[in-house]
């Protein structure tokens, strides 16, 4: 049940218009909280594009919501099982980035994400993103560097980084080799 980017994109923007509809906003008011121009917003409402990873965390943040939050919303179906073939698979059109939401949709306050950053991959994340959750990054393969507010970590595999408070962040593979780590995304009760 592999879903397709185009189909991907289809859901995300219905999922980012419901949310916004939900909260009684307009494509203004999300503009002026996430600082996504209204032109922007409107086009990944309606799907036209394939929106990146810093796109997306400033919508999300908007909302209150992690990038998997979002992304779950729009794609998963709730169940205590989710196989791999079924997972959510979504991939930065900028910097190559694929991430996969690997943890079931349900009402645990725990989301799991597989990520794969190609070889000198680059993807900004807002500090909005990081707002009223806590986050754990555990390197599988590879190397990463993870840059968050002025302290700069390298993390080799095994190694498992905890999240400070909410700061801007960069995630960078300065390797040739693509680097694999998860994210654990501990969301509010």
């Amino acid at each position: 049940m592999s879903t397709k980017p185009d189909e991907l994109n289809q859901r995300i923007g219905a999922r980012v218009r419901l949310e916004r509809e939900g909260l009684g906003w307009s494509l203004t008011e999300l503009a002026a909280r996430s600082g996504v121009s209204r032109a922007m917003v409107h086009k990944v409402e309606r799907g036209d594009c394939s929106p990146t990873a810093t796109l997306l965390a400033r919508l999300s943040g908007a909302f209150g919501l992690s990038m998997s939050e979002l992304i779950a919303r729009a794609e998963m179906r709730e169940g205590r099982l989710l196989r791999k073939a079924d997972q959510p698979v979504w991939t930065d059109p900028q910097s190559g980035y694929v991430r996969r939401h690997v943890s079931p949709a349900s009402d645990m306050l725990l989301d799991l994400v597989h990520i794969s950053l190609p070889p000198g991959a680059v993807v900004a994340m807002p500090a909005a993103a990081y707002v009223a959750r806590r986050q754990l990054i555990w390197s599988l393969s590879g190397s990463l560097v993870f840059i968050e507010g002025d302290t700069r970590h390298v993390l080799d595999e095994g190694d498992c980084l905890e999240l400070g408070p909410p700061a801007d962040c960069v995630f960078r593979n300065e390797t040739s080799d693509h680097c694999t780590y998860a994210v654990a995304v501990l969301k509010s009760a």
